[in-house]
């Protein structure tokens, strides 16, 4: 008996295809044929192990999947994402969404040249530290500032410009692990700086710091670090500000205050708990305070440190600085977003994060049965609801702070929950849904708009998907 594997079309027969064809016309020759190689390779170790579906002798197959592998090539590793988890701040889908404002300016300094090292009126070299110095001075009273590449890096450099060879003195209360496993002990004796721990997990008083300073080493600055992603209850003490101000004017240290999320405007009016934010910090003593760009504030990636004039100026000449210095397209977006702050009227209508975070449940509610509607016309849907339920904040802030939810409850006709929610990662459009007692729920809060469409286009695919398998 021939083998099944003689019957296979040679390269050149597959490349004179028409489908073939509309491959070339979309892609280099080289790439089309290494498509086909593979397909060819795969479907003769299939026929080997007697499991090939297909006639050999037929090109269809080897087109297909030669067609699937370069549209997987083509496809960009950084993809845009549907987050309908509910999760406003998720770290692992890129945090803030950005302002349209930010959007256009970001794309408009990648167009081409710009000032970002160039001043205009003296015709000679800038700062790029000058573009959000005045905004951020604005928004938070400091006296100066300047912007690296995010709020771990701005912790890095304050330390390493005010306390290298020194001590920097912290509460064993506020020693947190942040993302990805890093912990600000690790951080702090990085940047150069001697590790002063003081109090307890759950009680310190002014009366540990002080101590530090008669323990023999040198102290170059007093820490405060805001715990924001996650809480101490029950039998507890901590220093506020103010007091900690006055033992570092006393003892003629800096005061560093990490208040985390970058929240520009009064938690209260966002419906949400007490936070402090940097302009708090400052009024209330802090020499420096260092925040994200990404998270609360509702800007891109980005390390922001304010404060006291000749404390930033230190921070400024550092030569980490330079190390961890913002491009320009982050600098444009930082800026265009610090503008809409300007106008308080409006701030929360059009950052994204602020307008997610402010949904009212009645429209919420109204977003999902609108969205309930639309899913139930699709083929192979099985039953769909809508309940009430609860989002989160997410990217490390207010940890135990619920935020009233209505989802879409969803199973499918046909094929499994896990099964359906993997489709809907790897699509064309992937969206990232939560699986919670078997079925998919799907969260308005975090579905803008205009990606509602493309919402209910992925899930009619991924419930095609499952009738295909």
């Amino acid at each position: 008996m021939n083998d099944p594997r003689s019957r296979i079309p040679g390269l050149d027969r597959l490349l004179l295809d028409e489908g073939a064809r509309a491959f070339l016309a979309q892609f280099p020759r080289p790439r089309v044929a290494d498509a086909l190689r593979a397909a060819v390779a795969s479907a003769r170790e299939a026929l080997a192990r007697d499991e090939w579906p297909h006639d050999p002798a037929d090109p269809s197959p080897y087109l297909d999947e030669a067609g699937r592998r370069l549209e997987a090539e083509s496809r960009p590793s950084l993809r845009g994402v549907i987050n309908a988890t509910g999760v406003v701040l998720h770290t692992n889908l890129g945090r803030a969404p950005l302002a349209v404002e930010a959007r256009v300016a970001m794309a408009r300094a990648a167009e081409g040249y710009s000032n970002l090292e160039f001043d205009l009126d003296a015709g000679g070299r800038g700062s790029r530290y000058e573009h959000c110095r005045d905004l951020l001075r604005e928004c938070t009273g400091a006296e100066d500032a300047v912007v690296v590449n995010n709020c771990a890096a701005a912790l890095v450099v304050v330390v390493n410009a005010l306390a290298a060879g020194r001590g920097v003195v912290v509460s064993r209360g506020e020693l947190v692990e942040i993302g990805g496993g890093f912990r600000i002990p690790e951080m702090l004796t990085r940047a150069g700086a001697a590790l002063l721990e003081v109090g307890s997990t759950n009680r310190t008083r002014l009366r540990d710091y002080r101590a530090a300073f008669e323990g023999g080493v040198e102290v170059g600055a007093i820490l405060k670090v805001h715990r924001s992603n996650f809480r101490i209850r029950g039998f507890t003490e901590s220093v506020e500000i103010e007091a900690l101000a006055t033992l570092a004017s006393e003892r003629g240290v800096p005061l560093v205050h990490d208040v985390g999320s970058g929240l520009l405007v009064e938690p209260a009016t966002l419906g949400l708990p007490d936070e402090p934010t940097p302009a708090r910090s400052l009024a209330r003593g802090a020499g420096l305070a260092v925040f994200s760009g990404d998270k609360l504030l509702g800007g891109p990636q980005a390390g922001l440190v304010v404060g006291r004039s000749h404390l930033v100026e230190r921070v400024r000449h550092n030569p980490l600085c330079r190390a961890m210095r913002v491009d320009k397209a982050t600098l444009a977006a930082l800026e265009a977003t610090l503008r809409i702050y300007r106008e308080p009227e409006t701030v929360r209508d059009r950052v994204p994060v602020l307008r997610m975070l402010t949904r009212s449940a009645d429209e919420l509610e109204g977003a999902a049965e609108d969205l309930a509607t639309r899913l139930r016309l699709l083929p192979g849907i099985g039953p769909v609801s809508v309940e009430a339920s609860v989002g989160r904040v997410g990217g490390g802030t207010f940890p135990d702070h619920e935020l009233p939810a209505w989802v879409v409850r969803l199973t499918p006709a046909a094929g499994g929950v896990d099964a359906l929610a993997a489709r809907l990662r790897t699509g064309v459009r992937p969206v990232v849904a939560r699986v919670e007692n078997g079925a998919l729920l799907l969260d308005p809060r975090t579905v803008g708009p205009d990606e509602v469409d493309a919402l209910v286009g992925a899930v009619g695919e991924a419930l095609d998907g499952a009738g295909q398998g």
